[in-house]
C-alpha cells in the first residue's frame, strides 16, 4: 500500500482524508475516487476507516502517469487530487488471477495459475500466536490459494470467541450492522496482504450460516451496504477472489436467490479489478446456476471428483472442487481423511 507518488504495477495507492464529520460516516456518507490515464477513467469507491480517517484505494493496472480526484456531496471530501507514476512490477508479483482459455487460469502478465488449495475458515479470528503459526506453516506449504471467511463461525471446532468483533457487539451479543469495527477490518485486509506476500490467493468467503451474531438476519439492505464497503476496502489488493457463500443454500430461508443475485451485481459494480468470482454450495443438489455470465468460475463441494469433466462441459467454466473432505481426524466424516486418501481422491 502506498501514498507515495512512486509505486509498482499491481500494488495499492491509498488516498487519505481526515476530517471530524460526526454523525456515523458508514451510513450517512458517500465519497468516489476517479483515477485517470489519459482518456480513461475509473471510478471507485471510498470508504471509513474510522477515527476522523476517509480512504480510497486503487491498484493500478498500467504503468505510467496516473492522477486521481475525488468527489462527494459532503464537501470536505470533494476535490481532492493526487498524482503518481506506476512502475514495473516487483519481481514475482504477476497481478490478479483470470480466467484463461474457457476452462483454466493465469494471471494478468499472461503466467498460468494452478489452483492448489486449502481452507482456513476463521483463521483472522483466532488469537494472534495461532494466526503467526498458520503463516508460517503456510511458508512452507504448497498451496497458493485459500478459503477464508470476513465473518467468524460457531461449528465444532471452531467455537472460541473471536480476536475481534467484525461490528460492534449490541447488549445480546449480536453484531451492530450499522457499526463496523474499524480495527477487524483492518486486521482482515493486513492478513490478506501477507498471504499476498507468500502468492496464497486469498478466496473471500463473504457469508455463511454458521452464525451466533445473528450477521446471517440482517436486512438486504444492510447485506448490500456491508458487501459495497468489504469491496471498497479490499478489492484493489491483487490477491483477492470473491466467494459469495460457503454453502449458500443453507441460507435460502433468510436470503432468497434473487439476493444472491444481487451481490454478484453489487461486486460488479464496484470492484473495477473484476477479481474472480463464485459461489459455494452445501447439498449438491442445489448448485446455484453457475451458466450466469456473472459467475467467473464454478465452486462446488463434492466428495466424488470424478464428475468434475462433466461440471466442466455442463457449466462451460473453469471449476475448482473447494471441498472434497478434509484430511484429519475427527469423528465427522468431511473431516476423517488421510493424506494418502486426499492424494488419491484428488490424482485417481
Amino acid at each position: 500500500m502506498s501514498t507515495e507518488t512512486t509505486l509498482p504495477l499491481w500494488g495499492i495507492f491509498e488516498h487519505e482524508i481526515k476530517a471530524d464529520l460526526g454523525g456515523n460516516p458508514y451510513m450517512e456518507i458517500e465519497f468516489q475516487g476517479t483515477f485517470s490515464q489519459g482518456n480513461r477513467e475509473i471510478t471507485v469507491s471510498g470508504f471509513y476507516d474510522g477515527d476522523g480517517s476517509f480512504k480510497v484505494r486503487f491498484m493500478p493496472d498500467n504503468t505510467g502517469e496516473w492522477r486521481l480526484r475525488t468527489s462527494s456531496d459532503t464537501p470536505e471530501l470533494d476535490g481532492q487530487t493526487a498524482s503518481f507514476t506506476v512502475t514495473a512490477a516487483q519481481e514475482g508479483v504477476h497481478g490478479p488471477v483470470r480466467v484463461s482459455n474457457r476452462f483454466h487460469f493465469r494471471y494478468a502478465d499472461g503466467t498460468p495459475y494452478y489452483p492448489f488449495g486449502t481452507t482456513c475458515y476463521a483463521w483472522t479470528h483466532q488469537p494472534l500466536d495461532m494466526q503467526e503459526q498458520t503463516l508460517e506453516t503456510l511458508r512452507n506449504a504448497p498451496f497458493n490459494k485459500m478459503r477464508m471467511c470476513v465473518f467468524p463461525k460457531a461449528y465444532p471446532y471452531n467455537e472460541n470467541e473471536a480476536l475481534y468483533d467484525v461490528y460492534e457487539t449490541k447488549a445480546d451479543g449480536k453484531y451492530d450492522p450499522d457499526k463496523p469495527n474499524y480495527e477487524a477490518f483492518r486486521h482482515f485486509e493486513n492478513q490478506i496482504a501477507k498471504l499476498g506476500e507468500m502468492g496464497i490467493e486469498a478466496d473471500i468467503i463473504i457469508f455463511h450460516p454458521y452464525d451466533r451474531w445473528d450477521h446471517c438476519m440482517w436486512t438486504e439492505e444492510q447485506d448490500y451496504r456491508y458487501l459495497k464497503y468489504l469491496v471498497a476496502r479490499i478489492a484493489a489488493y491483487q490477491n483477492v477472489w470473491w466467494s459469495l457463500a460457503n454453502e449458500y443454500d443453507f441460507m435460502l430461508d433468510v436470503k432468497p436467490m434473487e439476493r444472491w443475485d444481487r451481490f454478484f451485481h453489487i461486486i460488479e459494480e464496484n470492484d473495477p479489478v473484476r477479481h474472480l468470482k463464485s459461489i459455494h454450495q452445501g447439498n449438491p443438489a442445489m448448485c446455484y446456476d453457475h451458466r450466469k455470465p456473472w459467475v467467473d468460475h464454478v465452486s462446488i463441494q463434492h466428495s466424488d471428483v470424478t464428475q468434475t469433466a462433466s461440471w466442466r462441459q455442463d457449466y462451460g467454466k473453469p471449476v475448482v472442487n473447494d471441498e472434497l473432505m478434509y484430511e484429519g481426524n475427527i469423528v465427522q466424516n468431511w473431516g476423517n481423511i488421510s493424506a494418502q486418501q486426499m492424494v488419491h481422491r484428488f490424482w485417481m
